[in-house]
């Protein structure tokens, strides 16, 4: 067995190097491309813009400027996600969510508003009126 050949049976000796085409949005000075459907993925996970530009080494604003329709819909999609998680677990018999979709959803409460609108009806005997 020759060197080169011992060389390429053990891993991580020698790293490799290669090319790769990335297809995305050109942004900054240097010229970064950044790809739109790895921002729309990492907003939809809910990472804050400023993590999100740090991961791809470019500053917070020329990524709201250049991505702002894939964080917008990355957490737009995410909030969709949870709601219908929590919609499963109300509907399954989960008495904690179906208590907070009462009060947020369809505004019930633990505490009654007294209003007007809450007064009783005043009883109207008609046999009386009649007279």
């Amino acid at each position: 067995m020759s060197q080169e050949d011992n060389q390429q049976d053990t891993p991580n000796k020698q790293n490799k190097e290669g090319e790769k085409v990335v297809k995305g949005t050109v942004v900054g000075r240097d010229k970064k491309v950044i790809p739109n459907e790895e921002v729309f993925k990492l907003a939809q996970l809910g990472c804050k813009d400023i993590e999100i530009a740090k991961w791809f080494g470019i500053d917070g604003n020329t990524l709201r400027y250049n991505f702002s329709v894939e964080l917008l819909k990355g957490r737009e999609t995410l909030k969709h996600s949870l709601r219908r998680a929590q919609i499963k677990l109300a509907l399954g018999g989960n008495a904690t969510m179906c208590i907070w979709f009462g009060k947020n959803l369809l505004d019930q409460s633990d505490n009654p508003i007294d209003t007007e609108d809450n007064n009783v009806l005043p009883w109207i005997d008609e046999s009386i009126d009649d007279k």
